[in-house]
């Protein structure tokens, strides 16, 4: 918000009452506003849907990764939500992160989230922004433990990277067997924004007992197609390159990447892969030499 504030030539904003009122940069001075609009509407809520099996299973393997006291960055849909039902019994755990959802609600909660071992903004779930249901909006009005920050400081490597056990957990639309990860297009088709994945695998890579996790099921379009490839659709644009890639994980296990070569690399991820999709994934590998 700030930094558009900064650029615009003109600033029209809307009072809302629906709004919650959250801290930290989330104040702007009235002599920067030029024209205001008063809209009492309700804020826009979003739901997750019932968790399936497959995205608890993901949830339970990353979650085993997750040490206490480590300082957590999750994002929004089924896997975040099934990752967070699956860390109920880990200790002071902290959140600095892009977004939040109401997975952190359920763990602070719990008593999971404390931000006590955080290094720094201890205490403090920071975010520069939240999406969930009212539930959500609800606790993070006035709540002096929630911390909104801009962007350039939420997503600063350097500031990522000064959590000691800083973990990460994003998702991809396919990973191929050398670790090159797509998570923002289908082919040439864009899905989604890069967001700050690649911000807090840097981060999370660099810090001392950091981890960054890749999270995605095995397979989509009901089991037909294999979400770990030999190859990339075309058109299709890596967001989290291989020299970045660490830990993936499916329902099916963990694959670490990191110091291993190609030939590790496909052979590990091969090992995750739906188990329909092992043999035509170890034909392609040995086409490509990665065998």
């Amino acid at each position: 918000m700030h930094s558009a504030i900064r650029a615009a030539k003109t600033v029209i904003v809307q009072f809302n009452r629906a709004v919650p009122r959250t801290l930290g940069e989330s104040f702007i001075h009235v002599d920067q506003i030029d024209l205001a609009v008063e809209c009492d509407v309700p804020v826009y809520e979003h739901t997750v849907g019932e968790l399936g099996e497959i995205e608890r299973r993901i949830g339970q393997f990353v979650a085993d990764l997750v040490p206490d006291g480590a300082t957590i960055q999750m994002g929004i849909g089924a896997i975040p939500s099934a990752v967070g039902a699956a860390l109920a019994d880990k200790r002071d755990l902290g959140v600095h992160t892009e977004m939040f959802t109401d997975v952190v609600v359920d763990l602070v909660e719990k008593g999971v989230i404390n931000g006590s071992r955080k290094e720094r903004n201890r205490g403090k779930i920071v975010a520069a922004f939240m999406l969930g249901t009212k539930r959500v909006y609800d606790f993070v009005h006035d709540n002096p433990m929630v911390e909104m920050r801009q962007v350039d400081f939420t997503n600063d490597t350097h500031v990522i990277r000064s959590f000691s056990r800083m973990t990460a957990i994003n998702s991809a639309i396919e990973v191929d067997l050398t670790g090159q990860v797509v998570a923002d297009s289908i082919g040439h088709r864009m899905y989604s924004g890069v967001g700050g994945q690649m911000d807090f695998v840097r981060g999370a890579s660099l810090a001392s007992e950091g981890r960054a996790i890749i999270a995605l099921p095995s397979s989509a379009a009901g089991g037909t197609m294999s979400r770990i490839v030999s190859t990339l659709k075309e058109g299709a644009g890596v967001v989290t390159t291989r020299a970045h890639a660490r830990t993936i994980v499916t329902e099916w296990g963990v694959a670490e990447l990191w110091g291993r070569s190609l030939h590790e690399r496909a052979e590990a991820l091969i090992g995750i892969a739906d188990p329909n999709f092992r043999d035509e994934l170890r034909s392609e590998a040995r086409r490509l030499h990665l065998d």
